[in-house]
């Protein structure tokens, strides 16, 4: 079997038990932003799967938005990530 050689680490354990791996991660070419795909790109950079820059690169996205994601989910858990507006 053939493995590509990539940067960094090819799998992290999470603080949970599981292992998470590049193959977790939504494909390069996502445009449909749902809170699980973000939650996928959030849990790899800060378990160190891959780096900010590779994540902002891969995925298109700004510094400011990669850290809004970041926030939402520190404030709010999991659903700070959906779109939707909350209602309180």
């Amino acid at each position: 079997m053939y493995l590509k050689k990539v940067d960094g680490p090819r799998a992290v354990k999470l603080p949970d038990g599981t292992v998470m791996t590049r193959a977790d991660l939504p494909p390069k070419d996502t445009s449909r932003w749902v809170a699980s795909r973000k939650l996928a790109v959030v849990r790899g950079v800060v378990h160190g799967l891959i780096s900010q820059a590779e994540a902002e690169k891969r995925y298109g996205l700004s510094a400011e938005e990669f850290q809004e994601w970041v926030s939402a989910l520190s404030q709010h858990g999991a659903e700070g990530l959906k779109a939707t507006t909350r209602k309180y």
